[in-house]
């Protein structure tokens, strides 16, 4: 009995692949596939075949008992009774249709969809004068919907019934509508060319909206049907009527422009050239005031009224004075890229009262001025120092120029004024001045190339090798250099102009010790090469010269190619991937020797170098969400040199092997 009352339990199945699912499956996918995997049954209506008259009876009295049952239970439903009288249509029984409209406007005759749905079923099928009718009652009914009024307008238009579309817009004109309806009386008027009666629907339809853009569009037709007495008494009226008007400036700066543009057509048929000029000059100048006032911020606009008032002769008051207006529209923020533009005005300012006025003392007053404005712990502009230096020194002033340098070196240190200023005590000859500032100028910028290497072309300059190679010294000795490959270059062209050969190759070797760039090495080849062809400028003497010309040409070749295969060394056996830098290399040498003749060169040398190429391809690879992943392959050139192209022809035979294999097995 014991055993019997056991409940017995299903049988435990052991799990036999324990590993994750490579393919993870969501709820989202059982109920996206379910829903792809269940076919809907489309329930269709069978297609009827009518074929006599009894059948389509049969067919129209089942129709209209739905829509009657439609109608029936939602009265109000104005869409049903559109497709009811729609359906009527389509089954020509115009008279039942148009009994379904005038039911569908007993229920809401305040729809104005019925009414042009009503229309535009009479016009469909010809019927004009019950459409019209409909029209008639429709405007009646409804006089301020726009649609209407439009739509039977239209109807009479296209019918080419002008007087009665015009005899339907005087009724809509009774109704006093908005300007645009207006607008539209007009146009049409003009359309058939009554100026006229377009002129009389003006009058009218000032009297009915009298304001500032109602009195301006009259005035624009008087303008366009070249009326010009018309449009001044336009003018004068609405002057008189709407002076006191929130937009009366609008109705002045009209008026005030109309009488301009007569003005210059009288100046210009019985006026002179400066007349003529002056007319232009007070409308032009007319146009940048207004432009200044909108946007005073708005510079170019300030130089182009500035052009303007120097055009005009004996200006110099009124031009001072849009000088003064423009600068006083100081940026708002201290940003150097803000004042850019505005310091321009400062700077033709002062042109001009040096250049037109010839007022040295407002010149000054004005370069003093502007320097002031500047903040100069923020920023400077070397630019505004330089002009006020040669200012002074056009003016004989070599002490005031000296002062304005030296306050720009003390305020704001610029490289462009410490050349300035080095350049002027150049002229003059002061070279213990000269010294002193480019040693204020590597004591502001220590890490400027450009500074080291002027101030050693100035030791240069004045014949003065050893502080010249002192100064270089000292510039290649610095821990940071903002571009240290000039200031090398400029040392090995100085010390081979002096033809210190010993200490060119002495530069190449420390240059080396701080980078092995291929151009370094390339260089110092060419360097090597380039004495063989002085070495040829110095021979041409008895047979012993020449014999010695030869062997130092020789030496001079073993030099460049020792250089060559030093560079060849360093490229192969470095851990970083350079066969494109060998491959460079080579292509030097190759030039090199081919430049050295058949007596010197030997491109043997270099041909017994020279690499294979070969075109491969490689991933390119993107950052993906678990790992990099190679999104495309590119081609790219490789190289097999000599002492590679063992190795890679047996790493040849195994591929092709383990291809081979691989399509055998694929084959079986």
């Amino acid at each position: 009995m014991a055993s019997n009352s056991e409940v017995q339990l299903p049988r435990v199945v052991p799990v036999k692949n324990k590993a994750p699912n490579p393919i993870w499956t969501t709820a989202e996918q059982l109920f996206r596939e379910a829903r792809d995997r269940h076919v809907l049954e489309v329930i269709r209506r069978p297609k009827q075949r009518i074929n006599d008259e009894d059948e389509l009876g049969e067919y129209r009295l089942r129709t209209r008992e739905g829509f009657e049952d439609k109608i029936g239970r939602a009265r109000d439903d104005l869409g049903e009774w559109k497709k009811y009288a729609r359906w009527e249509e389509s089954q020509n029984d115009f008279v039942r249709a148009r009994r379904v409209w005038e039911r569908a406007l007993q229920v809401d005759c305040r729809d104005h969809s019925l009414w042009v749905g009503y229309a535009e079923f009479e016009m469909r099928n010809k019927f004009i004068d019950h459409a019209r009718n409909v029209w008639d009652w429709a405007v009646q009914l409804l006089p301020r919907v726009d649609q209407l009024w439009y739509k039977y307008i239209h109807m009479e238009h296209m019918l080419g019934n002008v007087a009665a579309a015009r005899q339907i817009y005087e009724r809509w004109m009774k109704w006093a509508p908005d300007e645009s309806i207006w607008l539209s009386y007009i146009t049409f008027e003009h359309k058939y060319k009554e100026t006229n009666q377009a002129r009389q629907i003006y009058e009218r339809f000032v009297q009915c909206h009298p304001t500032v853009t109602a009195w301006l569009k009259y005035a624009e037709f008087e303008m366009t049907n070249k009326q010009i007495n018309q449009e001044r008494s336009v003018y004068e009226r609405a002057v008189e009527k709407l002076s006191e008007d929130e937009e009366a400036d609008k109705l002045f700066v009209a008026f005030a422009e109309f009488e301009e543009r007569k003005f210059t057509a009288f100046e210009k048929r019985c006026g002179g050239g400066e007349e003529i000029g002056d007319v232009i000059a007070a409308k032009k100048r007319f146009e940048y005031e207004d432009e200044v006032r909108k946007n005073p911020m708005s510079y170019d606009a300030w130089f182009d009224y500035i052009r303007l008032e120097e055009s005009v002769k004996d200006n110099k008051e009124r031009v001072r004075d849009v000088y003064e207006r423009a600068i006083a529209n100081v940026p708002p923020a201290d940003e150097k890229r803000y004042w850019a533009r505005y310091l321009y005005l400062w700077i033709e300012y002062a042109l001009y009262e040096e250049l037109e006025a010839r007022d040295m003392e407002t010149t000054r007053e004005v370069y003093r001025r502007c320097l002031k404005l500047i903040s100069h712990k923020r920023f400077s502009f070397g630019k505004i120092w330089i002009m006020v230096a040669n200012f002074e020194l056009r003016q004989m002033n070599l002490n005031g120029a000296r002062k304005i340098l030296g306050n720009a070196i003390g305020m704001a240190p610029k490289g462009k004024v410490f050349v300035k200023y080095i350049e002027m005590e150049m002229r003059m000859g002061n070279l213990d001045r000269c010294r002193k500032l480019y040693d204020k100028y590597l004591e502001w910028a220590p890490d400027s190339s450009f500074a080291w290497k002027k101030y050693a072309e100035f030791e240069q300059h004045v014949c003065q090798t050893q502080r010249a190679r002192a100064v270089f010294e000292l510039g290649i000795g610095q821990k940071v250099l903002d571009v240290p490959e000039d200031l090398w270059r400029a040392y090995i062209e100085f010390e081979t102009s002096q033809g210190e050969y010993e200490r060119v190759r002495a530069l190449y070797e420390r240059l080396l010790e701080r980078t092995q760039h291929l151009r370094v090495w390339i260089r110092y080849a060419q360097f090597e090469a380039s004495l063989v062809s002085k070495e040829e400028e110095g021979g041409g003497g008895g047979k012993e010269e020449d014999e010695d010309c030869i062997q130092q040409k020789k030496l001079c070749v073993a030099r460049a190619r020792r250089v060559f295969e030093r560079a060849l060394e360093y490229f192969r056996t470095t851990g970083a991937n350079l066969r494109e830098e060998r491959a460079l290399l080579l292509e030097g040498w190759l030039k090199i020797e081919k430049s050295f003749g058949s007596e010197l060169g030997d491109v043997s040398l270099v041909q017994a170098k020279w690499p294979k190429t070969l075109k491969k391809r490689r991933p390119i690879f993107e950052i993906g969400p678990v790992r990099p992943e190679a999104a495309a392959y590119e081609e790219y050139i490789d190289y097999i040199f000599p002492e590679e192209a063992q190795s890679h022809a047996t790493n040849s035979k195994i591929l092709e092997v383990a291809y081979k294999w691989k399509k055998q097995k694929t084959a079986e």
